[in-house]
């Protein structure tokens, strides 16, 4: 058989040439649809670069692939995320199975109307059939269209694309799409990546079609929209692996409609990922050896036995689900593990789950597909609201329909046995999962789902291990006891990496254990820097077990007390009693000499209470949450301050008010607070405070502070609205950084207006935890930090560290800098400086 000659791409439009690493897509950059180029066009109409068969056309109109005589696969898109343009704007000329020519047009499409309604008009050809190529033109600047751009040289053609069918073939459960648009270019090209890291043939099948799972264009050219139904099937040694895997990576969207993060990897020539990337769940770094752990996929009979039957083998599995979490939940007193469970318990009584299971039960259908149904139905509804937390929740849906299945179906869960030093990975670890996990020998975790408000990052920050959320679905797909390095700080999943690198690393890791050991030995010790200035250093709480974990840790009181754990995760509103009993717990377990802050109830759209109605919102952060939500319903807010002031005396209690960005709402709430006072009896008020989380609250400072006793500022929220950045958004979570120079600004702006007025600043979100910024907010004159349990040994040592003096200086030098990244250095640099100076001293 003849040599294939070599093929000549040109260029399909006119306009500037750019590389693919210069395109703001991870899937399209990091080439794992196929290598190419990128043109931002100033020309209309889309060309065939090649002569041969449409081989996908879909009805959208903004993509199209050529496959030439030997196999070439190219694939021509317009523009970012225009599939969800659903073809306006597009009009395809050519239809799928037809012949074309070179420079024959393709698509005409609008550009104007596409640069107002989509994300990017940058037009790509990528070689999807993995040809390499030579340039014929530099890779960037103006070209014109059907100019020679790329030599390519075609492999010789085979009978079979395919590897040779291995064994039995599996097939999976059946998966409902939730992609809007099906699975277009980006999801396709998650999917068919996460495919060929197994071994065997895989294919996607959707009714009587099926396509080859490792080929991006074969699964585009299978047409599936949302609500599809589709399977996979496998054969190969790994085939039972690659039909648990995969189906979940669909279920889950591949990338686009969940908490799963977008590709975003280094790669190599031959496209082998050597960095993973994700979002930091739990800061620290290790070293370890990968363990996978998946959950468990079981048959289920559709149709039951008699109706009395399923009803009874449902509520035994109930009752039995109930006794176990019940046991787990006492376990982990004490532990962040506890609540989960015990929320767990309270999914199970669940009356919209329940009516849904005995609905299909009255059907003919068995307990077990009844249950599962319920359960899977109502988890893909939380998946596809659009809330991070409604996500969270629907892992916990789904952790506790797995629990009751297994009872159903009488499966034994067997204990997993780890090796040392495990680096556990996983689609995303549940509750119950994790609750059966030797934490002794792990030393980190790295999911695919999830993030800082999922299960594994509580259950990491709970016993100090370094945690990943957010990675790729590549990271599925490594072998067990593949040797890897967690690097939780950067949010990096370094393979195979070189012994030096091992080497710094545990020697980093012995100089900070040693630094967690005496600062653990100091915690009794005020936070105090080197030239006598005093700070206080309290606790973010969410429960009596955190307050008493925190005194014992040296916490000087309670700087942030989140009292929608009262609220959350439950069928109904805790009573008067429940919540004075509550607070009047945590007081006392601070005694009269701490201060007690607690901020009224922050909940909202993107934290939703299931027996308080909402309307679901466009952008539930920019909607009726916190305070808003409290003086549209003030009884609730009433309520609160009552059960609240029940605990006046106990401690010294502070009332804090969340999401103010008007003095108006801040003279209602104290109204409010004053009328129900007055009703108690109470002859004074407990001091009121405010949280600057919004920057219009922060630029009013100098209004506010007149007529608050306090401000604590929350960085978390104060960054996201700052920098208009989703802080959980898994592409943008590491920009969304509280170390920019305008975040630092708004703080010193807050501090400034409230040191004027005589009032004293507190800042409770996750900025004041960090150690390498305990100089910069103690510069910025910030008179309390409030921090995560865990780390108030390490930030009181901080502070010991410093001379205040120093830390004004470097304050005002990192004001003056341009972005977050020259902040860190900065802070990094002098962090250096002043480890060195103390050990001197010391020494």
């Amino acid at each position: 058989m003849a040599t294939p000659q070599p093929l000549q791409l040109l260029a399909p439009l006119s306009g500037l040439l750019m590389p693919l690493d210069q395109v703001p897509d991870p899937v399209f950059s990091s080439r794992v649809i196929g290598d190419g180029l990128c043109i931002d066009p100033t020309s209309q109409t889309l060309c065939a670069p090649m002569a041969g068969v449409i081989s996908n056309a879909p009805a959208s109109g903004h993509a199209i692939s050529i496959t030439d005589d030997n196999g070439v696969q190219v694939l021509l898109h317009v523009g970012l995320d225009t599939v969800k343009l659903a073809g306006t704007g597009f009009t395809r000329l050519v239809e799928e199975g037809q012949r074309v020519t070179t420079g024959q047009a393709l698509i005409e499409f609008d550009a104007d109307y596409i640069a107002l309604n989509a994300r990017s008009l940058l037009t790509l050809m990528l070689v999807v059939s993995g040809e390499a190529f030579t340039w014929l033109a530099q890779d960037t600047g103006l070209v014109e269209c059907g100019q020679p751009l790329i030599n390519l040289q075609p492999v010789a053609p085979v009978t079979q694309a395919l590897l040779p069918e291995e064994g039995t073939s599996l097939t999976s459960m059946s998966v409902t799409l939730p992609n809007p648009n099906g699975l277009h270019a980006r999801p396709a090209a998650v999917f068919a990546q996460a495919a060929k890291g197994f071994s065997g043939n895989v294919y996607l099948h959707k009714g009587q079609h099926k396509a080859n799972a490792k080929s991006v264009v074969a699964i585009m050219a299978l047409q599936t929209a949302f609500n599809d139904i589709v399977h996979v099937s496998a054969t190969g040694t790994d085939a039972d692996n690659a039909i648990r895997t995969l189906p979940r990576l669909l279920a889950a969207g591949c990338a686009e409609v969940t908490t799963v993060a977008p590709v975003a990897v280094k790669t190599l020539k031959d496209s082998s990922p050597t960095v993973l990337r994700g979002i930091c769940a739990s800061a620290g770094s290790a070293f370890g050896q990968v363990v996978q752990i998946t959950e468990s996929t079981f048959e289920v009979n559709e149709f039951g036995a008699d109706l009395q039957t399923e009803r009874d083998h449902l509520s035994r599995a109930l009752i039995a689900a109930d006794v176990d979490l019940h046991l787990l939940s006492q376990a982990k007193t004490g532990e962040p593990q506890a609540d989960i469970f015990k929320a767990h318990q309270e999914l199970l009584q669940d009356p919209s789950l329940l009516d849904q299971a005995h609905t299909l039960i009255g059907e003919g259908k068995s307990a077990a597909f009844a249950w599962r149904t319920a359960t899977e139905t109502t988890a893909a509804l939380f998946m596809n609201m659009g809330s991070p937390l409604l996500a969270e929740r629907a892992a916990d849906l789904a952790d506790v329909g797995q629990r009751v299945l297994q009872l159903v179906l009488g499966v034994q869960d067997h204990a997993m046995d780890l090796p040392d030093g495990a680096i556990v990975i996983a689609e995303q670890l549940t509750p119950s999962r994790t609750a059966a996990l030797d934490t002794r020998k792990v030393r980190g975790f790295a999911t695919v789902g999830g993030g800082a408000t999922s299960h594994v990052a509580i259950l990491a920050r709970a016993a100090g291990l370094p945690a990943i959320c957010g990675l790729p679905v590549h990271v599925l797909t490594l072998a067990t006891g593949t040797r890897v390095l967690l690097d939780a700080d950067k949010g990096e999943l370094h393979l195979d990496p070189e012994i030096a690198a091992i080497e710094q690393l545990q020697a980093l890791r012995q100089q900070q254990q040693q630094r967690q050991q005496q600062a653990l030995a100091n915690a009794s010790l005020p936070a105090c820097t080197r030239d006598g200035h005093r700070i206080e250093v309290t606790a973010n709480v969410a429960s009596l077990s955190e307050t008493e974990q925190a005194v014992s840790l040296g916490g000087e009181g309670v700087g942030l007390l989140r009292s929608e754990f009262l609220y959350l995760d439950r069928n109904h509103a805790p009573s008067h009693d429940e919540q004075a009993a509550t607070y009047g717990a945590i007081a006392r377990a601070l005694g009269p000499m701490r201060n007690l802050v607690v901020r009224t109830l922050d909940v909202g759209g993107d934290k939703p209470l299931a027996y308080m109605p909402m309307e679901r919102e466009t952008n539930p952060f920019l909607g009726m949450r916190g305070i808003r939500l409290c003086l549209e319903r003030p009884q609730l807010l009433r309520d609160q301050f009552k059960a609240i002031l029940a605990s006046a005396g106990l401690a010294r209690l502070h009332i804090m008010l969340p999401m103010i960005t008007q003095l108006s709402e801040l003279r209602t709430a104290r109204q409010l607070l004053e009328e129900e006072a007055q009703a108690l009896g109470l002859a004074q008020l407990p001091q009121l405070g405010i949280m600057i989380e919004v920057p219009a609250a922060a630029l009013m400072a100098d209004l506010f502070a007149p007529e608050v006793d306090f401000f604590s500022i929350g960085t978390n929220d104060l960054t996201q609205y700052t920098l208009a950045m989703d802080r959980d958004h898994p592409r943008l979570a590491s920009q969304a950084d509280s170390f920019h120079p305008s975040v630092l600004r708004l703080i010193a702006c807050a501090v400034k207006a409230a040191h004027a007025h005589g009032k004293w600043v507190g800042v409770c979100g996750a900025l004041a935890s960090e150690t390498l910024a305990t100089p910069l907010l103690l510069g910025l004159g910030v008179d309390e930090l409030s921090v995560s349990v865990p780390l108030i040994p390490a930030v009181k040592a901080a502070v010991r560290e410093v001379n205040q003096l120093d830390c004004k200086a470097i304050a005002e030098q990192v004001l003056g800098l341009e972005s977050a990244e020259q902040v860190r250095e900065a802070l990094r640099i002098y962090h250096e400086a002043t480890v060195d100076t103390s050990q001197f001293l010391e020494g």
